[in-house]
């Protein structure tokens, strides 16, 4: 079991690293999932997610969801063919926390390299958690 601290960490970079570990076979816990970080202007970004949101509905799809630990489980789904029994499987073995609870204190936390924010150019950047809140969440 891997467990990934998401502070920090480009969304999509974290995303495509975490979807082949999963397709691998690794089980992995994501924690901090609310301070990850979606490279962008913060206008265009909440706009293409209050498109999305708006798209459909709870009970005639397609269903977008509005917290944090959610939005980064689709986003990681996305990238996982979870249609077939290996992606169903793969997901499976993926758990996403806002914070870290209290069974993780005092596990060995890993950071991804390949997906921190020192790689941004600019800064302009919004944490998932504050596009959850502009979405609406109450996480």
């Amino acid at each position: 079991m891997t467990v990934i601290d998401a502070e920090g960490l480009i969304m999509g970079r974290l995303a495509s690293v975490v979807a082949k570990k999963l397709l691998d076979g690794e089980k992995i816990d994501i924690v901090n999932a609310d301070k990850a970080i979606i490279s962008g202007s913060r206008a265009s970004t909440l706009q293409e997610y209050k498109e999305t949101i708006t798209r459909g509905t709870r009970e005639f799809g397609p269903y977008f969801p509005k917290r944090p630990e959610r939005i980064l489980k689709r986003t990681i789904r996305g990238m996982i063919p979870y249609k077939r029994v290996r992606g169903r499987d793969a997901m499976g073995r993926l758990k996403v926390y806002v914070g870290i609870p209290v069974e993780f204190r005092n596990a060995e936390i890993v950071r991804v390299a390949e997906a921190d924010m020192n790689r941004l150019s600019s800064n302009k950047y919004l944490t998932l958690g504050e596009v959850s809140t502009k979405l609406g969440s109450k996480f």
